[in-house]
C-alpha cells in the first residue's frame, strides 16, 4: 500500500540546507496500522505530507496504492487524495460555517457523488463515528472530541484505501483522545483501509499493529 525508498526531504533556510527526512524507508501493507512515533520536530509531519503528495521528496521514490508520487504530475495526485486518500489533523479543519452534516459531505461534493448517495453516505459515517444526532449543529456547538468525530467522518466518507491521521489527538486530553484512537482502530478493522498515523504519544502509538520511531529524520523500527 505505501512503500517508501531512501526518501530525503531538505528545506532551505536562506542558505542553510535544514534535513527533515535522512534516509527514510518504509513498507505498510494494505490494511495495516502503523504509528510513526516521535518529538516534535522529528519529521513526522514532513513524512506524512510527502505520502498525501502534498510535498515531494528531496530524493527517493514513493508509491502510494501503486502510484509513483514522485513522477505524478499535480492533477494526478489531486485526484489520488480525493479519491484514495483520507487526512485527518490535529485541528480538526473543519469549516466553521457548515454543519456537521455539511463539512462530512463536502469531498463527496468535490468527487462529483450523485446528491441520493450523499444523503446517505453522510448518514453512514456520521452514524459509525456516533455523531448522526449532532448533525446539524456547527463546529462552535460541537466539544473538542466530537469536532475530530467529525473530521474522521469527513475524512472517510470517500471511502479511501489510506487514512493519514497527523497527531489526531494532540488537542484533546488522554481520555477524549484514546476514545478517538479506539474509534479510528475499530473502523480500520471493520473496513481494512490502511492507517498511518503521526503521534508523540506512546499511548496513542500502542493502539496500532506496528509502532516505528522517527529519530533526527532517520526511522528505527522494522
Amino acid at each position: 500500500m505505501i512503500l517508501l525508498t531512501d526518501v530525503h526531504k531538505t528545506y532551505r533556510d536562506g542558505k542553510v540546507a535544514v534535513p527533515a527526512l535522512a534516509g527514510v524507508s518504509l513498507t505498510v501493507k494494505a490494511g495495516e496500522f502503523v504509528a510513526v512515533i516521535g518529538p516534535s520536530g522529528c519529521g513526522k509531519s514532513t513524512l506524512l505530507n510527502l505520502v498525501a503528495g502534498l510535498d515531494r521528496p528531496t530524493r527517493g521514490t514513493i508509491l502510494v496504492d501503486g502510484v509513483d508520487l514522485t513522477r505524478s504530475p499535480e492533477g494526478a495526485l489531486s485526484r489520488l487524495r480525493r479519491e484514495r486518500i483520507g487526512i485527518v489533523f490535529q485541528f480538526y479543519n473543519l469549516l466553521p460555517h457548515l454543519t456537521a452534516r455539511e463539512n462530512v459531505a463536502l469531498p463527496l461534493l468535490l468527487n462529483g457523488t450523485p446528491t441520493r448517495q450523499i444523503a446517505s453516505r453522510v448518514g453512514e459515517e456520521l452514524e459509525a463515528v456516533g455523531l448522526l444526532p449532532r448533525a446539524d449543529h456547527f463546529p462552535h456547538e460541537l466539544s473538542g472530541g466530537e469536532m475530530q468525530r467529525v473530521a474522521i467522518a469527513r475524512a472517510l466518507a470517500p471511502r479511501p484505501a489510506l487514512l493519514l491521521a497527523d497527531e489526531p489527538t494532540g488537542n484533546l486530553d488522554s481520555t477524549l483522545g484514546g476514545a478517538v484512537l479506539a474509534l479510528v482502530r475499530r473502523l480500520n478493522r471493520a473496513r481494512a483501509f490502511t492507517v498511518l498515523m503521526a503521534t508523540h504519544s506512546p499511548e496513542g502509538a500502542a493502539v496500532a499493529d506496528r509502532m516505528v520511531r522517527l529519530k533526527d529524520g532517520h526511522l528505527e523500527g522494522p
